[in-house]
């Protein structure tokens, strides 16, 4: 199984391009060919990437979004084939995340991140995926991320939307065999982009938590998700210390792991 072949009526569709991982995942598929459609809430630093992108020979459009907007997703599709182009890969990274305990937490600031973290995905991929199936070739590549794979506490409503999006992918690969579409689920562990801060604890704070083994570059996880995506690999993970941990953890006995997480997070001291 292979990406779909780039084409001048195609285009991958980039959510959460602004920065970070969504940026690096955009610069490796036009990196392949692939013209990309850039969606993010930022649409100066949208054109700052396109323009970027563009001065390599490669296509790229931007569409300004709010994607915790439901009416500004249910537009999304039309928006693209306005520009005469039809999704071949959707590859959903917008993301948010709160920090600290539940009892502490803004409604509002939890409703908004399982919106975005959870129900875009499943409205995106509910969305496009009908096309890509009729035309027998399209790929999916959803991003998680190693907390999908225990409790995390500190930020449970991020662990747990993570949760969702691997299972949720997982079982999109099983109903899409044979229709020639895949997807594919990318689970970094840490990586420095500036989500941390976004959520509310630093750099620092974020290093001290987790053994620098751990961290990985956007780059060098753009790389694995984009190939993962084109082998047709289920779930991708970046850096072998990663994988091991992603492995193991689901072993360890919860009575034990929960506390311990819960005395590491930054979120929780």
């Amino acid at each position: 199984m292979s990406l779909p072949s780039p084409a001048a009526d195609r285009t991958a569709i980039v959510t959460g391009a602004s920065s970070g991982i969504g940026a690096a995942l955009a610069r490796e598929l036009a990196a392949r060919g692939h013209q990309v459609t850039l969606v993010a809430r930022s649409a100066d630093k949208l054109a700052e990437l396109a323009a970027e992108i563009t001065a390599t020979g490669v296509r790229a459009d931007i569409l300004a979004a709010d994607l915790g907007d439901r009416e500004t997703r249910a537009a999304l599709l039309g928006r693209v084939e306005e520009l005469g182009l039809a999704p071949s890969i959707l590859v959903n990274c917008a993301g948010i995340s709160t920090l600290g305990p539940v009892h502490k937490a803004t409604p509002d600031a939890e409703i908004a991140m399982v919106e975005l973290d959870v129900v875009a995905v499943v409205d995106l991929c509910t969305r496009f995926l009908p096309a890509m199936v009729a035309r027998g070739t399209g790929a999916v590549l959803n991003v998680a991320s190693t907390g999908a794979f225990q409790p995390l506490p500190g930020q449970a409503g991020y662990g747990a939307s993570k949760a969702f999006v691997l299972s949720y992918t997982q079982s999109l690969s099983g109903e899409l065999r044979g229709t020639g579409v895949t997807a594919t689920v990318l689970c970094p562990g840490p990586v420095d982009t500036g989500f941390g801060e976004r959520a509310g604890f630093t750099s620092e704070e974020a290093h001290a938590a987790l053994p620098p083994v751990m961290w990985v570059s956007p780059e060098v996880v753009a790389r694995v998700g984009i190939s993962g995506l084109d082998k047709g690999t289920m779930v991708a993970i970046p850096g072998l210390a990663n994988r091991a941990a992603a492995a193991l953890v689901p072993f360890l006995p919860k009575r034990l792991l929960v506390p311990m997480l819960s005395r590491q997070h930054p979120g929780l001291r």
